[in-house]
């Protein structure tokens, strides 16, 4: 039997510009801009996901990648108003908002002295008063507890502000972080890059250009990063496209981002709740389509606490092969937005469990995605359901 996209460019009820693509992901070709435009509006959701598994089990077989990672948001006081925001708080506003000092977050990291996690993740709000040389000073303290543990941490709009604030350039505020330990970038504040959009929903922090520049200047510095697209609120299909295409262009450059992470824009509590929330049949739509569009990027992940567990499985048929991690703490810049997920955490056992269920092959990386256990025909002590 041939291989269904074979099967699917020799339909002969197949418009002969989606069999063009289909004939491009099977020869391995890049699609267009133009194309990718055509796959949202014309890509029907069994189409296009069959092209996104195709490459997906090129790249990756039947592999799904998750790493045992903890999160810590310092603080939700923020100096900028993004429209779509549930979760930050002016500095003059009390109610709802916290503020962690250095003794907290260090306790929070001997929280999991002897665990075998391999990443903490540190993202927030843009606190006026936590700077550069805070954040510097506090990372040293991470390594200087756990050397080990990889530090990722800081979106481009928190180092923005940052580097801004200390008269620092992109380089040199970096390899300042670089110095002190810092090992990579989360892919945040990336939004959609199309200004006028960004006018309208975040007008006042960093720039499309601020944010690429950040990252193609980490990568120089041998500093990898993620990249994100924030999907489904005021933006059209064109939109997404040329968000895409930006990043496909500087990944083509450095080679520098390990994943995207397209992240679905929920509507609770924040000024763009009048705007109703996209389906789970576009969110399948969104991933497969980015698969396919972001040739030069490895990894492709679906962040299950944002869109719950039964939706990062099916993910896994569409594109996706990472499904984040083990997160284990009380992260609210989602489910303040009104995720699928109000308690994310989940244990090693119960991630595995997860991938299992759809049949696919459970593999602990690190940040990096060097492989730290292959969980294919791993025995667990004791059986935890999945909730």
């Amino acid at each position: 039997m041939a291989p269904p996209i074979q099967q699917l460019i020799s339909s002969t009820a197949l418009p002969s510009e989606l069999k063009l693509i289909a004939e491009k992901v099977l020869n391995n070709e890049r699609i267009t801009f133009d194309e990718g435009v055509t796959l949202y509006y014309k890509g029907e959701l069994g189409f296009v996901g069959t092209l996104a598994n195709h490459i997906r089990e090129q790249k990756h077989g039947n592999k799904t990648f998750f790493n045992r990672n903890f999160h810590i948001e310092p603080t939700n006081i923020c100096v900028f108003d993004c429209k779509f925001c549930s979760y930050s708080r002016l500095l003059k506003q009390k109610e709802g908002s916290w503020e962690l000092n250095e003794e907290q977050i260090m306790d929070i990291i001997k929280k999991y002295d002897g665990q075998p996690v391999t990443e903490v993740h540190i993202v927030g709000g843009v606190h006026p008063k936590m700077g550069l040389k805070y954040f510097a000073d506090l990372i040293k303290k991470i390594k200087d507890h756990r050397p080990d543990l990889h530090v990722k941490a800081f979106t481009a709009v928190e180092l923005e502000y940052m580097f801004r604030k200390a008269k620092m350039s992109y380089v040199e505020g970096l390899k300042y972080f670089k110095e002190y330990g810092l090992n990579s970038l989360p892919g945040g504040g990336a939004e959609i890059f199309d200004e006028e959009v960004r006018k309208q929903i975040c007008e006042d922090k960093c720039t499309t250009a601020q944010w690429l520049e950040i990252h193609e200047t980490a990568h120089k510095l041998g500093i990898p990063s993620n990249a994100t697209m924030l999907y489904g609120h005021i933006e059209k299909f064109e939109h997404r496209v040329d968000h895409m295409n930006r990043l496909r262009t500087l990944q083509d450059k450095t080679k520098g981002f390990n994943t995207f992470i397209p992240l679905k824009f929920r509507n609770k509590d924040n000024q763009m709740s009048h705007i109703s929330e996209v389906s789970v049949v576009e969110d399948l739509r969104n991933y497969a389509i980015a698969r396919i569009f972001m040739d030069n990027v490895p990894h492709l992940k679906a962040y299950w606490p944002m869109i719950g567990r039964t939706t990062a499985q099916l993910s896994l048929s569409f594109g996706v092969d990472d499904i984040d991690g083990t997160i284990d703490d009380s992260t609210k810049i989602y489910t303040m937005a009104g995720s699928e997920e109000q308690s994310p955490a989940l244990t090693t056992q119960q991630l595995v469990d997860l991938i299992k269920q759809v049949n696919r092959k459970p593999i602990e990386r690190d940040t990096l995605y060097n492989v730290v256990q292959d969980y294919t025909n791993y025995q667990f002590d004791e059986v935890v359901p999945v909730r």
